[in-house]
Order: structure tokens, then sequence, then C-alpha cells
């Protein structure tokens, strides 16, 4: 029997919000099992500073600066990057932005924001990689335990990743005949600039260990090796399918 194949080599990954926190992690990740990466992030500095910082490890990376709450700008740096890296064969739809707010203070602005990136964005960067995957491919969507529970003050923020598992479902269903797998990680409580507000708050913390059967919060390494192993041929048999990362959170509930 053949060893499951969980390298990247000769694949060109795409991870948007691929600056820092869990997409710098998951591009390196990809690009450690093989991967040509392009990082794509909306602020040219932060994501300059990345693509040295992982070149210096040996990387291959290349970054490309791109708003996701632009839909028109999506397809055409998309079509940069296969232009220059010569295909796209794989997706990590990570970019997401947050804001606790109780749900009668939410403003149309805020639920624009959240939305645009977290699931519009997401939708037309899966579109734009999907017509650039003509052997097929994989997409790997950045979901959230809000996508199965919810979670107080984020109305907006679950709204949009309970549309990406309902998204994720029905583009590996639509996708499949074209060779495409689609699934999504959901990550249980990490600690990232994006969160860092609830970790300072000692009793917070404690409330939540004691929901955590594994009584830890998670690394960003307790990720990396889901996202390669779905993008990987390991997993050429699984689509349409969530897979929580959060210590046994969901288990417990």
């Amino acid at each position: 029997m053949a060893s499951p194949d969980f390298s990247l080599c000769g694949r060109v990954a795409l991870v948007t919000g691929a600056s820092r926190g869990i997409g710098k992690a998951l591009a390196g990740a990809l690009a450690a099992a093989g991967a040509e990466v392009a990082l794509v992030a909306r602020d040219p500095a932060r994501l300059e500073e990345t693509r040295r910082e992982l070149s210096d490890q040996g990387c291959r990376v290349h970054a490309f600066a791109l708003d996701l709450t632009h839909p028109a700008h999506i397809a055409p740096v998309f079509d940069a990057i296969a232009a220059s890296l010569g295909r796209i064969d794989i997706l990590v739809n990570n970019a997401g932005v947050e804001q606790v707010c109780p749900s009668l203070e939410v403003t149309e602005a805020l639920w624009d924001r959240i939305i645009d990136t977290n699931l519009k964005g997401a939708f037309f960067c899966a579109q734009a990689a999907a017509r650039h995957m003509s052997s097929g491919g994989a997409i790997v969507n950045l979901c959230s335990l809000t996508s199965a529970v919810g979670v107080p003050g984020a109305a907006a923020y679950g709204a949009s990743k309970s549309g990406l598992t309902g998204l994720t479902r029905t583009l590996a269903t639509e996708w499949a005949a074209r060779g495409i797998r689609v699934n999504g990680i959901a990550p249980g409580y990490f600690r990232t600039d994006l969160t860092e507000a609830f970790y300072r708050d000692g009793e917070w913390q404690a409330h939540m260990l004691e929901k955590i059967p594994l009584r830890r919060f998670g690394d960003l390494d307790d990720l990396t090796g889901a996202a390669v192993f779905l993008c990987s041929s390991a997993a050429s048999y699984i689509t349409g399918q969530i897979l929580y990362i959060d210590g046994g959170y969901m288990a417990a509930i």
C-alpha cells in the first residue's frame, strides 16, 4: 500500500490575509510542504515584511496587494498571479475581520465591512481561483466556531462564517465535476491579533478553558497540518467538509 502523499511540490497556492496571524502561518506551512505561495493582503507594507521574513526562511513566496472589499479588483489580481506563477492549484480563503458589538448597536457600515470581507470576498476569490484550476484544485475556507454556535456580540461575524460554511458545501458539490475540492477548517480559540482583546481578560480565559476538553488554547501550529492535509493528494476523496480544530470544544457542548 502506498504511503499518503502530503507533498505540495509543483503546486501554486494563494493565501488571502497572509500578512499576519493565521494566514501567515498557513502560508509558511504550505511553502514548507513544497508549494510556491502567493501572499495576498491589503496592507502592502506589512505584506512585504511578511514576504521577506518567509523568504529568509527558504520559502518561495510572492506578495500581491489586494483589498477584498472591492470585488472588481479580485479577478484581475488573481489573473496576474496565474500569469506570473503559471497556475493556481490551491486557494486558502483566510482573510477576515471581526468586531465585537452588541447586536442592537450594529450599524450598516459595520455589517457591510464584515460580510463584504468574510463572505462576499471569499466567494469572489473562490470564483476567480476556480477559473484557473483547469486540472482540478483545492480550496480551504477559514470558517469558525461561530459557523455552528451562537456567540453574543458576533452577529455579523457569525452570519458571515455561517454563510461561509454553506458556501463551502455548495461549491464542493457544484465544482466536484471540475476536480476542485472545497473544504473548511474552523479554528476554536486561538490567540491572534484579531482575538487579542479577549485574552486580556483573565476571567474570560479561565471560563473558556473549562469548556475546552484539552484545557488549552490553540497554537498556530495546530492549524497548519490540517490545512496542508486538505490541500494535498492525501485528501483527494474529501470535499464539502468542515474540520473543527478546537481542542474538543464542539464535542463537549
